[in-house]
């Protein structure tokens, strides 16, 4: 416990599934939590209601993270309220399937403003504050998907490798300046982003499995808490997978 105390963390895509996992096991280890999501606030309950209940103060910001200006007024009330983010955590994504044939560009460029370009949104927004204090830890949430492909998913594969191109390019310009990066790429987790998956994709995905079931959230934050903390100070663009052995490197 405390391996987070008094920490500032932003976390994007908040307000269900690994996100909202994150901040509470966040909140749970002594941090403050900025939820940036782009539902409203009263979708968001559970989780502010968890954080709460860790006795941390927690602070919704409805965002976009695909569009400039929502991500900008983000950071701003965030920095407004805290006076700084120590801890970015790049949750926010969406997931559609369609083989690339049929994939319709508007599918594409949804998928990836959402993956890829909020993550470099919220990235430059936030990580000059963390460069000037020359302290800071980002966490970019990937795929397994990103590292091994998938039939039907091509666009959110290409965004997730997308974001563990940028996780490694960007750790090599700021590791020396004080700011850690690394990336997360769970495997298959129960969340409601698996649930919009179709039942074909899900039995199928299942059957390729070396642990022969999907995952939970819980599984995931510990790995989010540890690239958070002191202890996780010698990962530098790393991108590390609970994912139940899909990825075997």
């Amino acid at each position: 416990m405390n391996r987070l105390k008094d920490r500032i963390a932003l976390v994007t895509g908040a307000a269900s599934g690994i996100g909202k996992g994150i901040a509470i096991a966040f909140a749970r280890e002594g941090a403050d939590i900025v939820i940036a999501d782009r539902v409203a606030e009263e979708r968001a309950a559970e989780v502010i209601a968890g954080v709460r209940g860790h006795g941390r103060e927690v602070f919704f910001v409805r965002t976009d993270v695909s569009d400039e200006r929502s991500v900008q007024s983000m950071a701003d009330a965030a920095l407004g309220r805290f006076g700084r983010v120590d801890i970015l955590v790049n949750n926010a994504g969406i997931f559609t399937e369609s083989l690339i044939e049929n994939l319709a560009i508007e599918d594409w460029d949804r998928v990836m403003n959402t993956n890829l370009r909020g993550v470099f949104l919220c990235t430059r927004a936030l990580i000059g504050q963390m460069l000037e204090r020359r302290d800071g830890r980002i966490i970019n949430i990937a795929s397994q998907l990103g590292q091994i492909g998938g039939k039907s998913v091509g666009h959110y594969a290409a965004s997730k490798a997308g974001v563990i191109g940028l996780t490694k390019s960007l750790a090599r310009e700021v590791s020396l300046r004080g700011v850690l990066v690394n990336a997360i790429a769970p495997g298959p987790v129960e969340t409601p982003l698996l649930a919009s998956e179709t039942e074909e994709w899900r039995s199928g995905k299942l059957a390729e499995l070396p642990i022969g079931r999907f995952g939970t959230v819980d599984e995931v934050t510990p790995t989010a808490v540890l690239l958070a903390s002191a202890e996780g100070s010698y990962y530098v663009g790393q991108t590390l997978g609970p994912n139940g052995g899909d990825v075997m490197l």
